[in-house]
This record gives C-alpha cells, sequence and structure tokens, in this order.
C-alpha cells in the first residue's frame, strides 16, 4: 500500500452535499451478509399510558405541523437522516403515510397517543421490553412527535438484505480430541436463527443424524405463514453453527453439533426484510430466552449503517439482548472492495455496528484445513464503523469503532441445502450435492463465518455455563489468531480459534463475577493432554499463566493475539485475562473499559487493573501476538469525526473508501450475488504461490 495521508474531515453541511448523491450508491447497496423480513403475525398490545408530558403545548403541536414542505422542524435533532430524506420526498406538510420506529425513553404518554390518534397515525407493533414503537404515521405529523420528552429517537423501518472441512481449520476437531471433558457439542444450548427460515427435514438437523429434529421452535415473522426456507440461506447458515456429524461422514459438521435450534425467521421468500420484523423476533426471543435457554444469537443478516449505535433500534435491541445474559453475532457485510476489486474501508452494516455484539468478518481458507495460508476474504467489510449522529448544527459525529471483533472462515464453504430453495434454481453452480448423499449448497460470505462464531460461543457456555456474554467475547478475541498483513479493521484480533476458546474456558473459575479486581480468573488445574482440566471451582488458584496461548491446527502452530478490540482501542497486557477485570461480569458493557475524553482515551483503573495497556496505533500485523506489526492509522483519528486515508481521497457521509474509487452502480442482493452484469462466487480457492 502507498502512502497514508490523515486529516480531519470538514463536517460541515456543504461538505456532506458534495459526496451524497454518489454516495446513495452505497447506501442502495445490500449486503452479501444476510436479510430480514417483513412484521410478525402477533397480538398486538396498546403502549402504556403515563403522565402527559406537561412541558408540550398547543403552540408547540401547532407550530410543529405547520411546517412547510421546504423546511425541517426538528429541534430536538430527534429525526435521524432517513427520515428526513423519505420526509422530504414525500413532502413535509404532507399525508402521506410513511412507517417509522420510534424509540422511547419512557412509557408513551397519553397527549402522545392522543396525538397519533387524531392525526391519522397507526400503531403496528409495540415492543414494550424493546422500548419501540412501530408506526404507520402522516409525514406532517413528523416534527410534533420530536416535541416529546418520551420519544428518544425517530427512524424509517429500513429493508435489510442477506450477507453469505468447518470443524477442521476452526480447530474444534483438535479440541474435542484432546478433551477430558467431554463431548464439546452444546447439548442443551440454544442458538436462535434469526434469517430466512430451516428446512427441518434436512438431516444435519436431526439427533444423530435419523432422530427427530433439533429445531425446538419455529415462528414466522414475515407474515408469510411458514417456517421453511424457500430462499435458501438460513438453512445453509444453521447447518454451519449447528449441523451434526452424521452427514457426509463427519465433513460437513457445523460447530455445535448437538445444540438446540431456535428458528424465527426474519427473511421472506426472496430474502428480503424489515428492521421491524427482525424487532419483533428479538422482543419475542427477549421475553422466552429462559425458557429455551436461549444463550447465542446469530444475525447473518444486515442494513446499511446510516445512523449512529446510539440510535439505531437494531443495535440497541442487541445491546438489551446481551444485557440479559445472550451473546449476540453479526455478520460484518460483504462490501470488502469495489467493482474494480479495490479496498473498501468504513463498510461495516447494522447491527454489526453495535458495541456489545460480536461482529464477524470472513476468512479464505483456499480449502485446506492447514490455517499457513489463510487470508482475510476480498469482499469482508472493513472497519471503521460510519454510523452518525448529527448535531444542532448540521454537524455530522461519525462513531469510528474498530470492527470486526473477529474474523472465520466463510468462502465457498458447503453446508445443508433446503429444498427447492431459490439460489439454487437461480444459480445452479452453487450445488455440492454428490450422488447418494444429502442435499448440499455452496455459499460464501460474512453470513457464512459468523455462525462458526455463534457455534464457537455456544460451545464456550456449554464448557463453562457461567460465562457472560462479555468473557467470552473477550476470550474468543483474546485466542484467536493474528493473521500477518491485515490490519485491525480488517480482521479484529484475528481469526476464530475454537481450540484455544474452549481450552480457555474450561479453566475460568465459575465464581470469576463475585471476585475483587485482580483476583485469578483461572481455577486451580492442571493441563492434560493440551486441554485445560479443572480441578476446583470457585478456590483461589493458580493464574492462567499454565495455559500456554498457543494453539496447532493441523500442523501449523501459531501465538494467539493475546488482544482485545474494544471501541476505539486496542487493548493487552499480562492481565488482560489472567485477572478478573470488573467488565467481564454482567451489568456492565465491555466499552466501560475505555474512558474517553476529546480525541484521548484510557483505560478504566475502575474496572480494569494496572497490567493492562492500549495501543496508539491500528496495526497491520505481522502475526505476532499482542498487536505486533506496522501502524497503519493512528487510534487517536478515529476520536474525530471523519478522516482522510488512501491516497489522500476524502471520506466522509458515512463511509470510508480505499484507494480512490466510489461504489460502482451495481446492486449487491446477497451471497455473492450481484444482479445485473455479473454474480460473485466468493474468492478465487486457488493456493497462494
Amino acid at each position: 500500500m502507498g502512502a497514508i495521508y490523515m486529516s480531519r474531515i470538514d463536517n460541515s453541511r456543504t461538505a456532506g452535499r458534495t459526496l451524497a448523491s454518489l454516495l446513495l450508491l452505497i447506501s442502495l447497496t445490500s449486503s452479501l451478509c444476510a436479510g430480514v423480513a417483513a412484521g410478525a403475525r402477533k397480538p398486538q398490545r396498546r403502549p402504556r399510558i403515563s403522565a402527559p408530558a406537561s412541558y408540550l403545548s398547543a403552540s408547540h403541536v401547532a407550530s410543529a405541523l405547520s411546517s412547510s414542505a421546504d423546511t425541517i422542524s426538528d429541534p430536538y435533532g430527534k429525526l435521524t437522516t432517513d427520515v428526513q430524506k423519505e420526509a422530504g420526498k414525500k413532502g413535509w406538510d404532507g399525508n402521506d403515510k410513511t412507517r417509522v420506529i420510534v424509540q422511547l425513553r419512557d412509557a408513551a404518554s397519553a397527549r402522545l397517543l392522543a396525538l397519533l390518534a387524531s392525526g391519522g397515525a397507526s400503531v403496528r407493533a409495540q415492543h414494550q421490553s424493546l422500548e419501540v414503537l412501530i408506526l404507520d404515521v402522516p409525514v406532517r405529523l413528523l416534527p410534533a412527535l420530536t416535541h416529546f420528552r418520551e420519544v428518544d429517537s425517530i427512524s424509517t423501518d429500513r429493508e435489510l438484505k442477506p450477507s453469505g472441512h468447518v470443524t477442521a481449520t476452526t480447530g474444534l476437531d483438535e479440541a474435542a480430541a484432546a478433551s477430558s471433558y467431554g463431548k464439546l457439542d452444546a447439548a442443551g444450548v440454544g442458538i436462535a436463527i434469526l434469517d430466512s427460515g430451516i428446512d427441518e427435514s434436512h438431516p444435519s438437523f436431526a439427533v444423530k443424524g435419523d432422530g427427530p429434529s433439533r429445531v425446538r421452535l419455529s415462528l414466522d415473522f414475515t407474515g408469510e405463514g411458514r417456517t421453511d426456507d424457500p430462499y435458501g440461506h438460513g438453512t445453509h447458515v444453521a447447518a454451519l453453527a449447528l449441523g451434526n456429524r452424521a452427514v457426509g461422514e463427519g465433513k460437513y459438521a457445523g460447530i455445535a453439533s448437538n445444540a438446540d435450534i431456535l428458528n424465527l425467521r426474519v427473511l421472506d421468500s426472496t430474502g428480503a426484510g424489515t428492521v421491524s420484523s427482525v424487532l419483533s423476533a428479538l422482543e419475542w426471543l427477549y421475553a422466552n430466552r429462559t425458557k429455551y435457554n436461549v444463550r447465542v444469537v446469530n444475525l447473518s443478516l444486515g442494513a446499511p449503517a446510516v445512523t449512529s449505535y446510539r440510535l439505531d433500534p437494531l443495535c440497541r435491541a442487541a445491546r438489551r439482548l446481551v444485557a440479559a445474559g445472550i451473546v449476540v453475532v453479526a455478520a460484518a457485510g460483504n462490501e470488502g472492495k469495489d467493482r474494480d476489486g479495490l479496498k473498501v474501508y468504513g463498510a461495516v452494516h447494522s447491527p454489526g455496528i453495535e458495541p456489545s455484539v460480536i461482529t464477524v468478518g470472513a476468512t479464505n481458507t483456499f480449502d485446506t484445513d492447514s490455517r499457513a495460508d489463510d487470508a482475510v476474504a476480498t469482499y469482508s467489510s472493513r472497519g471503521p464503523t460510519r454510523g452518525y449522529w448529527t448535531d444542532a448544527l448540521g454537524v455530522r459525529h461519525y462513531d469510528n469503532f474498530v470492527k470486526p471483533e473477529i474474523v472465520a472462515p466463510g468462502n465457498r464453504l458447503v453446508a445443508a441445502k433446503a429444498r427447492d430453495n431459490y439460489l439454487v434454481r437461480t444459480y445452479p453452480h452453487l450445488d455440492a450435492t454428490r450422488a447418494g448423499g444429502a442435499a448440499m449448497m455452496y455459499m460464501s460470505g460474512t453470513s457464512m463465518a459468523a455462525p462458526l462464531v455463534a457455534g464457537a460461543a455456544a460451545v464456550l457456555v456449554k464448557v463453562n455455563n457461567a460465562l457472560t456474554p462479555n468473557l467470552a467475547k473477550a476470550i474468543l478475541m483474546y485466542t484467536s489468531q493474528p493473521l500477518a498483513g491485515y490490519n485491525q479493521f480488517e480482521q479484529g484480533a484475528g481469526q476464530l480459534n475454537v481450540e484455544g476458546a474452549a481450552r480457555f474456558a474450561l479453566g475460568v473459575r465459575k465464581d470469576f463475577a463475585s471476585q475483587l479486581l485482580g483476583a485469578p480468573l483461572q481455577t486451580t488445574h492442571e493441563v492434560e493432554g493440551g486441554l485445560v482440566k479443572a480441578l476446583s471451582d470457585g478456590l483461589n488458584g493458580a493464574s492462567a499463566g499454565a495455559i500456554e496461548p498457543r494453539t496447532n491446527i493441523s500442523g501449523h502452530g501459531f501465538a494467539w493475539s493475546q488482544t482485545l478490540v474494544i471501541n476505539h482501542a486496542v487493548v493487552f497486557g499480562g492481565e488482560l485475562l489472567t485477572r478478573c477485570q470488573n467488565v467481564y461480569g454482567g451489568g456492565i458493557m465491555m466499552s466501560d473499559a475505555v474512558i474517553e475524553s476529546g480525541v484521548t482515551q484510557s483505560i478504566n483503573r475502575t474496572v480494569m487493573t494496572r497490567g493492562i495497556m492500549m495501543s496508539d496505533q491500528i496495526v497491520t500485523s505481522d502475526g505476532s501476538p499482542q498487536g505486533g506489526g506496522l501502524p497503519f492509522l493512528s487510534t487517536g483519528i478515529l476520536m474525530g469525526d471523519g478522516i482522510m486515508m488512501s491516497d489522500g481521497i476524502l471520506m466522509g457521509d458515512g463511509i470510508l473508501m480505499g484507494d480512490g474509487i466510489l461504489m460502482g452502480d451495481g446492486i449487491l442482493m446477497g451471497d455473492g450475488i450481484l444482479m445485473g452484469d455479473s454474480h460473485l462466487d466468493g474468492d478465487d480457492t486457488a493456493p497462494v504461490q
């Protein structure tokens, strides 16, 4: 790569408009990651009623309702950019309705409900646990809604699109062979797959291959009244996470091969859907998580990130699930390159921009079990995140978080094929079925990488039921393999290493969450056959120093990354996972580990010990642990609202573009399919010379 030039972006409204027309194409570009679907059919409950918002006068409402078609009356900055664009197209004084997602900070007041009723709005859904209203509202009413104290933000109900040898190359086989603990199959752990449905008849989902289905529940949130998989995406995703070892003599097994499956269908027959349908599924999941022992959720889907994670409804819903003890895994998206094959930075999709979520990029294994030749897939979306919020002066403030946290194999993976699905009918070369064998197909994308991490998370909580989402996420990053030649915007901490993660998780003390800051994180243990065997639970014993931070998979040995990616920082140090850190417990965000002020950041010593440090650079890894490599970008730059990179090209308006090339005019539709003039089948799997 040539010289990198960096400077602050002019975030004025004028500068934003200069790229707006070109970047509109990007907001239309759908991820190769997977999609979501339409509203669920479930009984609707009216919003709770609280005391009126006393400060809202009749003159406020009258003033808001009298806004001209050329004027945006949003004194509190609650209308996101996408709502403003939609309203501008329809006319601010018009009666045309638009569907919006209203996020509340308190119960809906009687005055708000009265305004909605008298103004011709209708409540499509109300999700109490997520504090969300889904409304069909006349455009002219939108400014009036911003005057209510309980209204936090208003965004559109955007359309979502799908993103696109596993046990050997991830290290699961190595862990299972060495384990004195028992089978690493996540039996009894529930994994929710929010996708296009699951073909339950496929043998990958049977108990031991020929028994009853492990799909404990199937619900449709698309309105189509079916839970199978006519599109073909969800079945493949579910099998990568949960497929059993009965198909192909174990060759096509998923990571958590005996876990329970919850099929929450949120993508319709075309693989498309809406934010509101996902919110319906997530609220159901929140209410029923204990009943089905749901510990992990996989979201191989996404939408372009046009709003800060603070306001994005998918991010806020995911955050609530994490706070409730569920590991949430999301695909990063597949917009890592433009039509000319040049790198693109800053195209991570929502909900992957949410800090509490484990966001997953994709790697290319070149069809070998050894990790020696593995590379980040060219299409895998790179950070930083570019959701933003706009202040009262019209200045945009970008999140700029380092994402993804981790990468996993996602290129041309073979897994279950749903019966008569759209993808294989339309693109027959995706069919990988062999004579006399089960129905299988190829797919590529971060959609395929995410379920490998979701399955790994399920294995970890099976190995050690005390793990919180924060600690499970930390272990997955800490034990990952840093890939030489790739920076942390491309790979996060590194590539998934199930062997190392399972070995480490098994030795974590069950009472770590109640220990004082700095207490040993590991139980007293010994090492048997390369895997930790816990000897006692909850006793002060040896630290993790006896666990060698190194893994060998298919003859290739590598050191663990021993780093964590948190917000704008890369964190490392000898006490990172050898001592109890308060951020690994419940009721706290991992992001609380870092204190940010202006363009500076530091470790929060009230929740992290003094043996932990923070890098001031995003680096291009040399494959060594603890962030070794060459500087790529100062982390201080990320603390501002914009940057310039790659040969001096201005990076603004929500996305960073590599090498000075803007996105082309093709529309990416999902799972590697480029509608119009070509189709993308994943990266070349020929060995690198």
